[in-house]
């Protein structure tokens, strides 16, 4: 049997075959209706291969990846556990157990207001000594800048990581670590895509770097913070083309040789959602490997139930996350895992090119402050938060638990979000869950037929509704249209929609309109437009449900015309 195995041999497929069965399967549609366009307008094609990077990217892809490794410094990364408590003697307590545990470093943000007490800096300051520090976010009133007024000076120069804050400066000795943090977690919690983030990110380093008298001065000093979403190639994208873009304007400064600075990366919270929050697992799981993969130096992992507070087996799982990756999937042993990807390489080259563009424009409009001050930016980002909110809304962009697979058995989590995260994208729905928490209109499947031909019309509305918290329950299955609208008149019900197989829907709403009380609010299964839903209107059907409805608009309209019959009863 394995001999005849080996003996097996297969036909030869190139590009114009895989073209000539695509558009078989299309059946006379043309092939671009598979082409799909990112938020930064970049092209998606169905298939990459190997004639078309080259046939578009010529010898750039030898360029980047010999640019993306030169200036990787390891090939594995540092794990950065942040500590969430709020007093000196809890987060010493912790940041010990998680040093234990895996965890790799020290992590502060500033503003997490800890209340430091001199017993818990002269600790802090024995850690510092054996593990990097990363502090961000500081003021100069924080107590945990004088930590390092406790290290004596002979051994300041070991010390690494980075510092950063307003007005604050270090004591004299410590050479190893950075003051100046490059953050572009900002604009990406602005909504941001990404190419603003790169541009502006060096539109940034250009502003900082008039203070220095030479770029190697400027570069020992930066540290750079990327948030990482959970679209998969396009982060492992961006932190590779980062590195090809901070090597040319490296050489802008006329810097000779490789330049390379710390990537510091987190798991966004954009995409976490308090609904179903174990699938925040997921979402931290898919971007801290997007991290890796996209060659971070040093990654942090938010505990699935930051939003309402962790626990300490979250923050364990967070921890866990990245010794999984780091023991279990060999990914610290390859420095540049995606080199010579099609799709990534083709990505990397276009962010790479689109963002260098655009920090020339920000550039030429007068550089980073100019920018940020004409309200450009702010244009920009607003308007793809909007898109981003409007993809989640239509259902075009998933968040399960959320927008799709919404689980109304599930406790809703209240608590407050302890890192204040805007414009988070499930936050429209977890409104609406809390508010029918309680209370809600009674809404009822009106279903004719028989259960085969309306379930799938049925399932697609509940899931819907459950989007917003809204439940529902269903009607005996009418087997004649008389049935079904004397049901109706009997039935004391908010909110109905009419669901029926597919074929037969244009028939039985013909018939069915014909007689429907006018005092109950009424829709349709399915996407229905000419003069048979014109019709329909005109007897008293409401809307129509149907796959890519903005669900939090017609969520809303269903609670408003709720609200108006309670509050005339």
């Amino acid at each position: 049997m394995i001999e005849k195995m080996k003996q097996v041999t297969f036909d030869e497929v190139n590009d114009a075959m895989w073209e000539e069965e695509a558009v078989k399967s299309l059946r006379g549609r043309p092939l671009e209706e598979l082409i799909s366009k990112t938020s930064e307008g970049i092209d998606i094609h169905p298939l990459y291969t190997k004639e078309l990077l080259e046939k578009t990217l010529g010898n750039q892809v030898e360029n980047i990846t010999e640019t993306v490794r030169q200036t990787k410094n390891s090939d594995t990364w540092t794990i950065a556990q942040a500590i969430y408590q709020k007093s000196g003697e809890d987060f010493i307590t912790e940041l010990t157990d998680s040093l234990k545990r895996g965890n790799e470093s020290i992590v502060y943000d500033g503003k997490s207001n800890v209340i430091w007490t001199d017993a818990s800096l002269n600790k802090l300051a024995e850690l510092i000594l054996d593990y990097p520090v990363y502090a961000f976010d500081l003021t100069e009133n924080d107590a945990f800048i004088t930590v390092f007024e406790k290290i004596e000076e002979k051994n300041r120069k070991k010390i690494e990581g980075a510092v950063s804050g307003d007005n604050i400066s270090l004591p004299e000795g410590y050479d190893k670590i950075r003051t100046l943090s490059l953050d572009a977690r900002q604009v990406h919690y602005g909504g941001s895509d990404i190419i603003t983030e790169l541009a502006i990110t060096l539109a940034k380093a250009a502003e900082e770097a008039e203070a220095y008298d030479n770029f190697k001065q400027f570069s020992d000093q930066v540290i750079v913070r990327f948030a990482i979403d959970t679209e998969y190639f396009f982060e492992i994208a961006k932190l590779r083309a980062f590195r090809v873009l901070w090597q040319t304007f490296a050489r802008s400064y006329d810097y000779k040789g490789y330049s390379s600075v710390p990537v510091h990366s987190e798991t966004s919270l954009r995409t976490f959602s308090k609904l179903d929050e174990y699938v925040n697992l997921l979402r931290a799981g898919n971007e801290a490997l997007a991290a890796i993969i996209g060659g971070t130096d040093i990654l942090t992992v938010h505990p699935h139930n930051i939003l309402t507070g962790s626990n300490a087996l979250s923050r364990r799982y967070a921890r866990n996350v990245q010794l999984v990756l780091k023991e279990e999937t060999y990914v610290n042993d390859v420095i540049d895992h995606s080199g010579g990807s099609y799709f990534v390489e083709t990505l990397t080259s276009e962010f790479i090119k689109q963002a260098w563009d655009y920090f020339l424009e920000i550039e030429a409009l007068g550089g980073y402050s100019a920018f940020i001050g004409s309200g450009e930016l702010e244009e920009r980002v607003t308007k793809t938060r909007k898109e981003r909110f409007d993809e989640v809304a239509h259902n075009k962009k998933s968040l399960v638990g959320t927008n799709v697979y919404a689980d109304l058995s599930a406790p809703i989590i209240k608590g407050d979000n302890p890192l204040d995260i805007p414009n988070r994208l499930a936050e429209p729905y977890e409104k609406l869950r809390l508010y029918f928490e309680d209370k809600q209109p009674k809404i009822v499947l009106l279903t004719f037929g028989e259960l085969k031909d309306f379930k799938p019309r049925a399932d697609f509305v509940k899931g819907f509704l459950a989007t917003g918290g809204l439940d529902v329950e269903s009607s005996p299955a009418f087997e004649t249209i008389e049935a079904g609208q004397k049901w109706i008149k009997q039935t004391d019900f908010d909110y109905g929609v009419i669901c029926v197989g597919g074929k037969e829907t244009v028939e039985v709403l013909n018939e069915l309109v014909k007689d429907l009380p006018k005092n109950k609010t009424i829709d349709v299964a399915g996407f229905y437009k000419g003069e048979d839903a014109d019709n329909w209107k005109k007897y008293g059907i409401s809307d129509f449900l149907y796959k890519g409805k903005n669900q939090i608009e017609k969520i809303n309209e269903i609670k408003e015309n709720w609200e108006e019959v309670v509050t005339n009863e």
